[in-house]
């Protein structure tokens, strides 16, 4: 038997998809030139699928601090906070994130996916509930695998299904001492865009005594009134006892951070292994961060309203030719196709005309749907996106995708 051998039908799937042209999984930047351009392939494409919701990578405040901080404190820690201490600006990023959020207490982990898988698993052991959305995160489905809670998935945006699983719970367990239940859920989700019903999880959660934690990955920067995401939109932020986040979309760099008001919080420094056991962040990308954050707080409402500009061009733009979308309004836009290989068609047709995005195919996709992921940016252009929905449009027809443009003949006189 080989080491492989399990994942037989992938491996199988994967060879179909690479001799069929181009790998969608392995593409190379050859070089970024801006937040929505780079060179792939020899020739310069238009990216729309980055994550890269501020276009803070090439924001010049942000990477003068990010080369003042190389030249001051070199270019990495070398080793864990545990190990090798906590340089400053560790700390000082810490405090204000807190304090952006209003909670007392923050950790900055090395990658978001560290912070979900080391927060998550440690929060609940063998005598609790860890309940998740069937649509979460492969970080937040990697964190029920570290831990020795009983794992309940709920119906993906659904508090009636979380409100039966809780309830089913606690009766289950009537007249035994329960063990925690921790409700994981995220602000917007990463394939389809749409955001949880907030406001309904966070009801049903008090009324069954929950924990919540919820993971703002793609809505830090996009919503509430101060860029806090979906929990200070939903005017929910203090009943929400855990928020991850990262710095790897919104904030333009690497990173993820978890931040809550439990008084306790400091004891994960020393349970977390994702904490414990990993290179800290270099001082260049705190710095990127911590001038990002500022940058959030100053021109957060002028790039928020760029960016969901954007969000109304694209999504309004591709409804109108026919594409079907995700259920809502967001900075993702997922485009339905019929299945995997239309996909990955779509994909290759729309790279050799000039623009990136990403496609997901299952079993990386809810429900099994095949997608094209596009992830707006505040400083893409209106010219862009039309020339987009331009491009989409042609290819959607060419693959029939899209019914075809019909010709309008007039009548003889």
């Amino acid at each position: 038997m080989g080491l492989f051998d399990r994942h037989a039908g992938l491996l199988d799937a994967y060879r179909d998809v690479r001799t069929t042209g181009a790998d969608p999984f392995q593409i190379r930047m050859e070089r970024v030139l801006s937040p929505t351009e780079a060179i792939i392939n020899g020739k310069k494409c238009l990216l729309v699928g980055t994550n890269n919701y501020f276009g803070l990578t090439f924001d010049p405040s942000c990477m003068d601090a990010a080369i003042e901080a190389i030249r001051a404190e070199g270019t990495g820690t070398t080793g864990s906070r545990i190990a090798n201490g906590s340089y400053s600006e560790h700390v000082a990023l810490e405090r204000e994130i807190a304090e952006f959020y209003g909670k007392k207490h923050c950790m900055v982990f090395t990658t978001g996916y560290q912070a979900n898988l080391g927060v998550i698993s440690t929060l609940v052991g063998p005598e609790d509930f860890l309940l998740i959305d069937a649509d979460s995160h492969a970080s937040i489905y990697d964190a029920c695998k570290q831990t020795q809670a009983e794992v309940v998935r709920f119906k993906h945006n659904d508090p009636a299904s979380l409100d039966a699983r809780l309830r089913r719970l606690k009766d289950r367990d009537e007249g035994d001492k329960p063990g925690n239940r921790l409700v994981v859920l995220e602000g917007i989700y990463s394939m389809l865009g749409d955001s949880a019903p907030l406001e309904e999880f966070i009801a049903v959660c008090k009324k069954h005594g929950a924990y919540v934690l919820i993971d703002e990955a793609h809505s830090l920067g996009a919503l509430g009134e101060h860029g806090r995401g979906l929990c200070e939109a939903a005017g929910v932020l203090d009943d929400c006892h855990f928020i991850v986040g990262t710095f790897s979309k919104t904030l333009g760099a690497i990173g993820g951070y978890c931040v809550s008001n439990d008084p306790d919080f400091d004891i994960l420094r020393v349970t977390t292994r994702a904490y414990m056991f990993t290179a800290s962040l270099p001082p260049s990308i705190v710095a990127s961060v911590r001038q990002s954050l500022r940058v959030v707080k100053e021109r957060g409402p002028q790039l928020r309203k760029q960016l969901w500009d954007n969000v109304h061009t694209l999504y309004d733009g591709l409804v109108e030719q026919g594409f079907k979308l995700g259920p809502e309004y967001g900075p993702v836009v997922g485009v339905h196709l019929p299945d995997r290989m239309t996909a990955i068609g779509f994909w290759r047709a729309m790279l050799d005309a000039g623009i990136y995005v990403n496609v997901a195919v299952p079993p990386a996709t809810p429900n099994g749907v095949s997608l094209l992921r596009c992830s707006l940016c505040a400083v893409h252009t209106r010219e862009q996106l039309d020339h987009m929905i331009e491009v989409m449009t042609g290819i959607g027809r060419q693959m029939g995708v899209l019914a075809p443009k019909l010709k309008v003949v007039g009548s003889g006189r």
